[in-house]
């Protein structure tokens, strides 16, 4: 009896208890997101690490937690984190993401990553890094080995760094997009999978793709087993339904993308719009669209919460009519933060409507009050150097090469030829103008050629033996967006700037080539100002000047010291502030000042400005700081004459 006693208790001991698993820290079924098992609707806004800077990333997540957002949605650059093939950047501030991933966390904010590789968003190539074009055989968005070899170490790099950060380990990272509306690039099902199968071994958060709303898109870029998300407003859920067959791609509706603001061009046509006051009818179909997506317990992504800035030579270009359009350094200025980082109306507004729907509106905190923006006096620019005695890298060559075959990603490049013998009639250079050349004859100039006007104008010489031409080509931003079926040629595989193979004069075949590489990065050193008078149509000259801010109190540091600088005397151009490099001026607009973050200057010392005109007149250039930003529209002076 003791035996049968001891052999019922093991048999007992041995039963397993039967309990529920541990709901998922996040997942999504047929309809909800899943948040710990329950449902959560995603009430989201895009903001960029890359295009705020990294000292102001705590200011402007507080200000999205304030709005009443619980996701910020931010892309990640591959040509920011990797520049170069094999150096990893993320020890540099501005790309230290698990910094950024650390405030939003502390302020309960959730995180939805966007690593591309490709991400579009207007900038140079859609994040891709320039040196890929180098790789032989390499085609980018396809299923392309070299391609996918250089993504996976891309991918697998990121994940070293952000995988800990996921939610699934206690982080704040709840889903990862692959691509960007792949489905108006291509429909490359064994790309679409590779890339799948990337992430999913890196990542165990949820992945989706985002498409356009449109039926043939979101065929074509949906992918099996990874949601597909539709763009555009709530009237694109039931066509992803319709679109997508495939069940494991089917979910809880997100808007990918719910676009409150519009990114500008660089050109006298391009047109500037504050949404809150010169376009009420489209706050009003905004609200409405809200309203209808977060009633619906649908989730959003607000496109752009804070645009930021495209800083340097970030920005990439448009190809479309047979024209280079390159993007405007502000990007999405006027989303519901303005580039300062400042509330506007449009804030107040959407943050209201928001509140309508959160059960404890009451807990979100009031956005802190505005800074104060800088105001500073007019100052001059004198001329320094002309741009030939800062060159430090020269190549010589037979026939022109283009830039990334020197290894340079950004800037400009000078081609330099010695006539041997006597030549003329119209100059050709290389297939199309990548993307302005601006010519000369002995150190004068004699004409532009470029790609930002459908009909680039032609520039005819008469070369003697001993004359010595140059061709400045500037690199105004690789192209990032094209569209399948267009007619448009696919400058997503033919991404290469400066001049490549034979330059004729007439029937003359010109060789022997000096290079001379302008990456731009860093102003130089400048000791002497140039002496005497601008000639007009001479080679490019730096204008360098200084003004001084006062000492800040304790504790006040960079508050209140933002910016807008004007330029006033030059054409086009680039702008560095105390070593950092603003991004690209050019008259004809629309955006006439650049932001300056405060965090740049030193309040109670000398500041420096450098600026590179491209093509001087003035002997003397002249720079303010303003507290408003300046947009105008101006006739191109350098537009081809009909």
């Amino acid at each position: 009896m003791h035996l049968v006693r001891v052999v019922l208790a093991v048999m007992a001991l041995a039963v397993p208890t039967w309990t529920t698993p541990p709901p998922a820290a996040f997942g999504h079924n047929g309809t909800d997101f899943l948040l710990r098992g329950k449902p959560f609707v995603i009430i989201g806004g895009q903001m960029d690490p890359h295009r705020v800077p990294f000292d102001y990333w705590r200011r402007r997540i507080i200000l999205a937690k304030a709005l009443g957002i619980n996701t910020i949605f931010s892309s990640i650059f591959w040509n920011e984190m990797e520049p170069e093939k094999g150096k990893w950047a993320s020890k540099q501030p501005a790309n230290n993401l698990t910094h950024f991933l650390d405030i939003a966390k502390e302020q309960g904010l959730y995180v939805v990553l966007q690593p591309g590789p490709y991400v579009g968003g207007a900038r140079e190539w859609g994040g891709l890094p320039y040196w890929l074009s180098r790789i032989p055989g390499l085609k980018v968005r396809s299923y392309n080995e070299p391609f996918l070899n250089a993504t996976k170490s891309y991918f697998t790099r990121l994940a070293k760094d952000l995988a800990p950060w996921q939610i699934t380990k206690g982080g704040n990272v709840i889903m990862v997009q692959i691509e960007n509306e792949y489905g108006s690039y291509g429909a490359d099902v064994r790309y679409k999978e590779a890339l799948r199968n990337m992430a999913a071994s890196l990542f165990d958060v949820p992945l989706y793709t985002a498409d356009g709303r449109d039926k043939l898109l979101l065929e074509d870029g949906q992918t099996s087993r990874v949601l597909s998300v539709v763009k555009g407003g709530p009237q694109g859920f039931p066509l992803r339904d319709e679109a997508v067959t495939d069940k494991s791609s089917l979910g809880p509706h997100l808007d990918g993308e719910a676009h409150i603001s519009k990114p500008l061009q660089w050109g006298p046509e391009a047109k500037h719009y504050a949404m809150d006051t010169d376009q009420p009818s489209f706050v009003e179909s905004y609200i409405r669209n809200l309203g209808m997506t977060l009633s619906a317990n649908n989730s959003i992504n607000m496109y752009m919460f804070h645009g930021g800035t495209n800083f340097g030579l970030s920005a990439g270009s448009l190809y479309t009519g047979n024209r280079t359009t390159p993007w405007a350094n502000s990007y999405h200025g006027e989303s519901l933060l303005d580039e300062a980082g400042r509330t506007t109306p449009l804030y107040h507004i959407i943050r209201a409507e928001i509140l309508k729907y959160l059960p404890d509106a009451s807990a979100i905190p009031p956005p802190p009050n505005n800074l104060p923006l800088l105001q500073i006096n007019e100052f001059k620019l004198e001329p320094y150097a002309s741009i030939l005695h800062t060159v430090t890298y020269t190549k010589t060559r037979k026939m022109p090469v283009y830039m990334e075959t020197l290894k340079q990603g950004q800037g400009l490049i000078l081609y330099e030829h010695k006539v041997l013998a006597a030549a003329n009639g119209t100059l050709e250079a290389g297939d199309r103008p990548r993307d302005r050349i601006i010519v000369y004859v002995n150190g004068l100039r004699k004409g532009i050629i470029d790609s930002f006007h459908a009909c680039p104008a032609t520039v005819k010489l008469s070369l003697q033996a001993g004359d010595i031409l140059q061709l400045l080509v500037e690199n105004a931003g690789r192209t990032s967006h094209w569209r399948k079926g267009s007619r448009e040629p696919n400058l997503m595989d033919d991404p290469f700037k400066g001049i490549n193979g034979s330059v004729t004069v007439g029937s003359s075949v010109l060789r022997g080539w000096k290079i001379r590489q302008i990456p731009c990065k860093e102003p130089p050193i400048l000791k002497k100002p140039i002496g005497g008078s601008i000639q007009k149509g001479i080679l490019p000259v730096y204008y360098k000047g200084r003004f001084k801010l006062p000492h800040l109190g304790p504790g006040e540091f960079y508050a209140g010291m933002d910016t807008y600088l004007t330029i006033e005397g030059g054409t086009r151009g680039i702008v560095w502030v105390n070593g950092f490099n603003l991004g690209r001026y050019w008259v004809s607009g629309p955006q006439q000042s650049l932001y300056v973050p405060g965090a740049l200057l030193n309040p109670g010392h000398s500041n420096k400005i450098h600026v590179l005109e491209l093509t001087p007149w003035n002997m003397t250039l002249t720079a303010r700081g303003e507290t408003t930003k300046t947009w105008e529209n101006r006739p191109d002076p350098e537009a081809p004459q009909s």
